[in-house]
């Protein structure tokens, strides 16, 4: 198995190995049950979505693709001045 993807949360996690399957590589998320011990700390470094070594060629351009779609949410949601914000009428 290889790692695929480090994952910043299980939410990714679980897209990038959502994606991979629809594509039918088989994919692995390690880690996944330590997340409850980590408790309120960033499990970043405790996430990977593995693949078997014989489809990790296959699952790069995936993996790519959804990576960038997770990069430019984030920054949309960054970006947004009204995201959270509350208006009232007057």
């Amino acid at each position: 198995m290889r790692i695929a993807y480090h994952a910043e949360s299980l939410v990714d996690a679980h897209l990038v190995k959502d994606a991979l399957e629809r594509a039918e590589i088989p994919a692995f998320i390690a880690g996944e049950f330590l997340t409850g011990a980590v408790g309120q700390l960033p499990a970043r470094d405790f996430l990977a979505v593995m693949v078997p070594d014989a489809a990790a060629e296959a699952a790069e351009g995936i993996v790519r693709i959804v990576d960038a779609q997770l990069a430019e949410a984030r920054a949309a949601a960054a970006s947004d001045d009204d995201f959270g914000a509350v208006t009232f009428p007057a």
